[in-house]
């Protein structure tokens, strides 16, 4: 059914996307996804795993890192607990800090790095007062529309014992079939009107509509028993910004995040814009013959205030988190240098998501993989 939203896409104006998929340019088509033979493929996989053949790489798992050590201002090393284990590991060169946007700025401020009076409250010797440390938390925030379709869609395929079973023999037998692809099939970055300067909405649409089921700590997905699909969107460039700080010196106690979401009046401006792009699309002629009603709230002739009190109810981070140690000069709110050395002290840097300046515009394990590439020749060249 994904060839209904291309057609709905280009009916109202959007362009389409360049080449085999959308990788960043403004369009709509397929998303590429990061799998090889209908596995997914994450950088442990295309990165880590070859190079354990090298003799000068361990690899320690089950490892939670508590702090890193520092002799005078200059890391050390770092501790870690496996098990019942506290283990010390010393470092010659420097220290490379790669625990994403919400563990980096924890263990800096376990470390004696972040704001003074925060790790004081704690009992954490103050090694470097930052209190840039944790904050400038960007993500993206996005909401599904639900709607039940007059033709089969991967419910039908997902939705009952009989089709998942033929979905995992696919698989198994030839990598093929629904479980080789992504949940998003289909979306890009679009400017939701002519005026736009540029792309500032992400679509996605997804031939498959579930309801989420917590069992547990854990949301589970069913398919819904009838055709249906989803649709949705996430602004690009979000103006809110949270925190991450340490709510006890315990290294096992989860940060307090505190993401701030939709507390700009731009941000929740773009809520109504995504809303009604959507509901553009839903009165394409392309989409009209696929809808057989929505399933739960749908934009369609929704006012301005039902579609942000919807959207606050509904919405969901996209998993974008960065920024929390971000690039840029101390005086200005940052954590590292241009070259991801940490300020105030030396032989420590941060290579992940957290060091970006500003979020991107788009999903973030591309850019984070530039990140590491980057970081990986600056090293090499010192």
């Amino acid at each position: 059914i994904k060839r209904h939203f291309a057609a709905a896409a280009a009916e109202i104006g959007l362009a389409t996307a360049p080449g085999r998929g959308t990788v960043g340019e403004e369009g709509v088509g397929p998303y590429r996804i990061t799998t090889r033979r209908g596995l997914r493929c994450s950088a442990a996989d295309a990165f880590l795993r070859p190079a354990l053949r090298r003799r000068n790489l361990a690899l320690r798992t089950g490892a939670a890192v508590e702090r890193i050590d520092f002799e005078g201002r200059r890391a050390a090393g770092v501790t870690y607990r496996r098990g019942r284990s506290v283990c010390r590991v010393r470092a010659r060169r420097g220290v490379l800090l790669a625990a994403g946007a919400i563990k980096s700025p924890q263990l800096l401020q376990l470390s004696g790095i972040g704001p003074g009076a925060r790790l004081a409250e704690h009992g954490i010797e103050v090694l470097h007062a930052n209190p840039a440390v944790g904050g400038g938390l960007q993500d993206h925030l996005g909401v599904d529309y639900l709607f039940r379709a007059t033709e089969p869609t991967l419910n039908q395929s997902l939705g009952t014992l009989m089709g998942r079973l033929r979905a995992a023999l696919a698989f198994l037998w030839s990598r093929s079939g629904p479980l080789s692809l992504s949940v998003n099939q289909m979306g890009g970055m679009v400017r939701s009107s002519p005026e736009r300067a540029r792309a500032d909405m992400q679509l996605y649409f997804n031939p498959l509509s579930y309801t989420s089921q917590p069992r547990g700590r854990r949301v589970l997905l069913r398919p819904d028993p009838w055709p249906g699909f989803a649709i949705g969107f996430n602004a690009c460039r979000p103006t809110s910004r949270g925190r991450v700080d340490i709510a006890t010196a315990d290294p096992a106690a989860a940060p307090e995040i505190a993401p701030n979401y939709l507390s700009t009046n731009e941000d929740v401006a773009e809520i109504v814009t995504g809303g009604r792009l959507i509901e553009r699309m839903l009165g394409t002629d392309a989409l009209r013959v696929l809808v057989a009603g929505p399933n739960g709230f749908g934009p369609g002739g929704a006012s301005d205030e039902a579609l942000i009190a919807d959207f606050r109810a509904r919405a969901t981070s996209v998993f974008h988190a960065c920024g929390t140690c971000r690039m840029a000069p101390e005086a200005e709110g940052g954590v590292v240098d241009h070259r991801l050395r940490v300020h105030g002290v030396e032989g420590l840097r941060v290579v992940d998501a957290s060091i970006f300046p500003n979020i991107t515009s788009a999903n973030t394990n591309a850019p984070t993989l530039m990140v590491a590439e980057m970081a990986a020749t600056q090293i090499l060249a010192d």
